[in-house]
């Protein structure tokens, strides 16, 4: 069970890095944006890792616990291009749940859900 987890947030690391490749028709952020992501799990379910951060800056937060995380708040420079994060905890049951949330200037922007036993949420934001 914890291996299929570490497996899907090796994957979600290697998408961080295909996301935050630019292309020649991509086009920057103009100005800077302040984010936060929020993990909140089903009653008796347990959050364990979570990483996150924009294009290439990347931030693992591990030996988590409980059925809440919320990252610091983040300045994200101009010129950048996504945000990305990924959560993965213990579900209590089949049915727990995990929702992922990403905030970007205080507004809620992109919203991930997983549901199961083992549960492995993720979000994407392009600037």
């Amino acid at each position: 069970m914890k291996l299929l987890r570490n497996y899907a947030l090796l994957a979600v690391l290697f998408s961080f890095a295909f996301v935050a490749c630019s292309k020649d028709d991509d086009k920057p952020s103009s100005s800077s944006h302040k984010i936060y992501f929020k993990a909140i799990a089903s009653e008796g379910s347990d959050i364990s890792v979570a990483v996150y951060g924009y294009d290439g800056k990347v931030t693992t937060a591990s030996s988590l616990s409980g059925t809440t995380w919320t990252s610091p708040e983040i300045e994200v420079p101009a010129g950048a291009i996504s945000a990305n994060a990924a959560v993965s905890a213990d579900g209590a049951s089949n049915t727990s749940t995990l929702k992922l949330q990403l905030f970007v200037d205080g507004e809620l922007r992109e919203e991930g859900t997983s549901s199961g036993s083992v549960l492995s949420a993720s979000v994407s934001y392009r600037f």
